[in-house]
């Protein structure tokens, strides 16, 4: 039985359990990974100076996010397919979050459909993350679908004009082939309570894109993918999705500044600085080392998320002393599914909050607006 006490134990578990090209989908980076590795090893550069005296018994983690009451500033990041990596779906990560008083940003690209899930947890509890299609008619059907089933935040993810090289994926054969390799079928034969328990299930396609006629496997899809996601979209198109949309709107993938001002301009309520997990531009700057010059640029007039390489509570405590709003996790979850399922999310849920509650009580703070507001950091 394995011992799970920390993210990189889910992570050792999830590879125990699932096929080799599954893993390394969720697990990987683009090229040389170097950002990859860069979303960690970042927070070493943000040591912390800590307070002491101050009669703290119990820190208030509880905040708002867009409006939202949560637990602790945490959300589920969009994870694509990642319904796959447990018998149990996506569905059991969405009610790990919603029990814990937290949201899931539900991806374009689920194994179930946003319509599935906003009717497993309060879809107050859901955001849903879209990508631009070529054909703007699949586009605008779907922002329909995600209102129709009660969704009320709607995030654009900006930063995937073109996927690049990810190696792993390469030299596994995955989205270059539209139907499993011998290569593939063996590393499933080699995970056999993985294969029968997603065997079992119905819906082994990504479910959102299901009324789009876009493949009838799940390679089919992926395959299909990279051809109808629009290369080429502008601030005019962000400007149309936001007339479109009525609820909160969220753009993924800022890391400049400067796009976070165009951000303000163009009405969105909040913006989540990514690099997308190091699966995009390998050598870009990981989001937290931008966190402060985006913070300050917003001045008040949307909230700043951010993601990339949390794995512990004391990440989240840096993150909100250098301004952020909330923080964002998705291969943390998708490692915690794999593992366990729904109880394996509920355990990672509860590390991280525990962390954070011990993190703020050895920094001397009492709750997330003093951790956003005194100085935590050591002075430059």
């Amino acid at each position: 039985m394995d011992v799970i006490v920390s993210v990189d134990d889910f992570r050792t578990a999830a590879r125990r359990r699932v096929p080799r090209w599954l893993f390394d989908y969720v697990d990987g980076g683009s090229y040389a990974e170097a950002t990859l590795l860069r979303n960690r090893s970042c927070f070493n550069e943000h040591p912390f100076l800590p307070r002491v005296l101050r009669q703290i018994a119990q820190p208030d983690t509880t905040t708002t996010v867009l409006g939202v009451k949560h637990a602790f500033p945490l959300i589920l990041s969009p994870v694509g397919m990642g319904g796959m990596l447990s018998a149990a779906g996506e569905g059991a990560a969405a009610r790990a979050a919603a029990d814990a008083t937290l949201s899931m940003c539900v991806s374009h690209f689920s194994i179930a459909s946003i319509e599935n899930l906003a009717r497993t947890v309060d879809p107050a509890r859901l955001m849903f993350q879209l990508y631009i299609f070529r054909d703007r008619a699949i586009t605008a059907d779907m922002v329909r679908r995600a209102w129709d089933a009660g969704v009320r935040t709607l995030v654009l993810t900006v930063d995937t004009p073109v996927t690049p090289l990810r190696e792993r994926d390469a030299r596994n054969g995955f989205r270059r082939l539209s139907r499993l390799s011998g290569r593939q079928i063996c590393q499933m034969a080699s995970r056999p309570r993985w294969t029968l328990g997603v065997a079992q299930r119905s819906d082994r396609v990504i479910g959102n894109l299901v009324p789009y006629s876009m493949g009838r496997t799940l390679f089919e899809q992926a395959a299909t993918i990279s051809r109808s996601l629009d290369p080429a979209i502008g601030w005019a198109d962000v400007a149309w999705l936001r007339q479109l949309w009525k609820g909160q709107f969220v753009l993924k993938g800022i890391l400049h500044p400067e796009d976070t001002e165009r951000a303000a301009g163009i009405g969105a309520d909040a913006v989540i600085l990514s690099n997308h997990g190091g699966r995009q531009l390998d050598g870009a700057v990981a989001a937290l080392e931008t966190l402060e010059a985006n913070v300050a640029t917003a001045a008040g007039r949307l909230e700043i998320l951010v993601d990339g390489g949390f794995r512990y509570g004391n990440d989240i405590m840096r993150a909100l002393t250098l301004g952020a709003r909330a923080v964002m996790v998705g291969r943390p979850w998708a490692y915690a599914l794999a593992a366990g399922g729904e109880k394996g999310v509920r355990d990672l849920l509860t590390y991280f909050h525990e962390g954070l509650q011990s993190g703020m009580s050895l920094l001397g703070a009492d709750g997330i607006q003093n951790l956003q507001e005194e100085n935590y950091q050591v002075p430059v």
